[in-house]
C-alpha cells in the first residue's frame, strides 16, 4: 500500500511540474506579447507625432527665415540665421546627449518591468 501511495505521489508531482512548466511558458509568451505590442504602439505614436511635428517645424522655420529675410531686406541672411540657429541647437544637444540616457532608461525599464 505504501508503495502505491509513493507511486501516486510521484505521478501527482510529475503532473504538477508539467502543468507548472506549461503555465509558466504561456505566461512568458503573454509577457513577451505585451512588451512587444507596447513597444510597437509607442513607436507608431512617436513616429506619427514626430513626423507631424517635424513638418510643422519645417514650415515654421521656413516662415521665420523668410520673415527675417524680409526684415533684413536680404532673404539669404534670414535663411542663414535660421540655419545657424539649428546648428547651435544641434551642438547643445550633442554636448548634453549623455544626460538623456538616465531618463530614457528609466522610462523604458518602466514598460519592461511593469
Amino acid at each position: 500500500m505504501a508503495l502505491e501511495d509513493i507511486k501516486e505521489s510521484f505521478t501527482q508531482v510529475d503532473n504538477d511540474v508539467r502543468s507548472y512548466l506549461e503555465n509558466t511558458g504561456e505566461y512568458y509568451k503573454l509577457q513577451l506579447l505585451k512588451i512587444t505590442m507596447r513597444s510597437i504602439t509607442t513607436f507608431a505614436k512617436v513616429l506619427m507625432v514626430g513626423s507631424i511635428a517635424l513638418l510643422a517645424l519645417f514650415m515654421l522655420s521656413f516662415a521665420a527665415a523668410y520673415g527675417i529675410g524680409l526684415w533684413l531686406e536680404n532673404t539669404f541672411l534670414g535663411f542663414l540665421f535660421i540655419g545657424l540657429f539649428y546648428v547651435v541647437i544641434g551642438g547643445i544637444c550633442y554636448l548634453y546627449r549623455h544626460k538623456l540616457d538616465k531618463p530614457m532608461l528609466k522610462n523604458f525599464s518602466k514598460y519592461y518591468f511593469d
